[in-house]
């Protein structure tokens, strides 16, 4: 079984450097990139698609030309009070929250959002769930979901800064007599 991962073409937030907001448009270079990955998709076999109901991954979804099943669990991290500002932006406004959330980034939770914890157990939730249909499946979602569900093969969280995941780009995880492993990254 195979678990294709489509993240995003580059959007507007990620131009401009900031924690995306759930609204975000893709750019021209965005779609552009998608092109190619339209192309390298008929190299893989997948039955089902499943995506993310954030604008950017549903703009994706189009430009592939794909229909299939939105799910919430594959949205990006919530970021909260911290969303649609770059780092710099909410060291100034929000010093105290920006300290805690750099001290102990994987459990803190954003005020009005999430911890990494927190969207860790809603991917694999997501990933333990589909892995018993034993279909190959193709995700259209975001890098941190994309970096969880790498980190979810070793069953560690703590890898999350250990993965770098490129805008428009395929990372796939393969699941063969019950172990999981990693057997492509942003193929592009």
């Amino acid at each position: 079984m195979d678990i294709i991962m489509i993240r995003h073409g580059k959007s507007q937030d990620n131009l401009r450097k900031v924690y995306s907001c759930d609204s975000t448009p893709l750019t021209k270079e965005g779609i552009a990139e998608l092109s190619n990955i339209k192309l390298l998709l008929k190299e893989y076999d997948y039955e089902k698609v499943y995506y993310s109901p954030l604008k950017r991954a549903v703009d994706t979804l189009g430009c592939l030309g794909l229909k299939g099943k939105e799910d919430i669990r594959l949205r990006e991290i919530n970021f909260g009070i911290f969303t649609g500002k770059s780092f710099e932006e909410i060291s100034k406004i929000y010093p105290e929250e920006t300290k805690l959330w750099t001290k102990d980034i994987y459990n803190y939770r954003i005020p009005k959002g999430e911890s990494l914890q927190d969207v860790y157990k809603r991917v694999s939730e997501f990933l333990e769930e589909v892995c018993k249909l034993d279909k190959n499946l193709l995700l259209v979602t975001h890098d941190s979901v994309i970096r969880l569900a790498l980190c979810w093969v070793f069953d560690n969280p703590l890898y999350f800064y250990r993965f770098k995941i490129d805008e428009g780009s395929i990372t796939t995880i393969t699941i063969s007599n019950g172990y999981k492993y990693i057997y492509r990254v942003n193929h592009r």
